[in-house]
């Protein structure tokens, strides 16, 4: 069985971000980038997969700048065997990334697609659904556990209630949460094997998408500076606070 597995390159979830001063954007110079935390969590449960012989090939995507290369070689060392990386300047948004993922689809027939359920840099949590709604294919979002065999994958997912469990036909889409592993760190033999594996490299004109945007970014504020908090001496002037300045009871 062929995984293909979705990655993007984010700016690095310990970085504290800062916005740029005409307020168009977040400032990325000089600022740290690495694989997005739930796509770690992706290619790291098809690994898992081709571990216990489910899986035979791991292919890997990326949808970003050249040095989004370094991203794929990250997946590379962690056991993917082969990376595609579609090369743009441009922040394109989720509906082409997912028509660009299902030409790759096309191309490739794997019989599972896994993606993280969202980037922590756009949160839209949009582009697995996107995908397999353009493949007519079978989805289960937010898998906090994965079994695949006999040609269907059972999904664990979580939910407001509690938890649920679908079992979906392959082909289907995944998306990962937080909760269904936990991603290991390549070791340094395995990233000078990388080096050696495949990455083709494609420009995004080459798919034949329209990559221009639909939406415009009016503006980009950071969120409020947080006052600091006062000490109270009794329960009765918490109270009291609570009740005439902060006017929550």
């Amino acid at each position: 069985m062929k995984i293909l597995v979705a990655v993007k390159r984010v700016i690095d979830a310990e970085v504290k971000v800062r916005v740029k001063a005409d307020h168009t954007g977040v400032d990325d110079a000089n600022v740290k980038m690495s694989m997005n935390p739930f796509c770690e969590i992706a290619i790291e449960e098809a690994v898992r997969l081709k571990e216990k012989g489910v899986a035979s090939e791991i292919v890997a995507v990326s949808i970003g700048p050249a040095k989004a290369q370094e991203t794929l070689r990250t997946t590379l060392a962690l056991g993917a065997d082969r990376a595609i990386l579609i090369e743009s300047d441009k922040n394109i948004e989720s509906l082409a990334v997912a028509q660009i993922l299902k030409n790759i689809v096309d191309e490739e027939q794997p019989q599972l697609v896994i993606l993280g359920k969202q980037s922590i840099d756009s949160d839209n949590n949009q582009t697995g659904q996107m995908l397999a709604a353009l493949l007519d294919w079978p989805q289960a979002t937010f898998a906090s556990e994965l079994n695949v065999e006999e040609g269907c994958a059972t999904v664990v997912r979580e939910i407001d209630g509690g938890l649920e469990t679908l079992k979906v036909t392959l082909p289907a889409v995944i998306t990962t949460d937080l909760r269904l592993n936990e991603p290991r760190f390549a070791s340094l033999p395995n990233i000078m094997k990388a080096k050696r594996k495949p990455l083709d490299i494609r420009p995004v004109s080459e798919t034949g998408v329209d990559v221009s945007p639909h939406l415009d970014i009016l503006s980009v504020e950071p969120p409020p500076t947080r006052e600091a908090g006062i000490k109270v001496e009794t329960v009765a002037e918490l109270v009291d606070k609570l009740k005439n300045e902060a006017k929550v009871i």
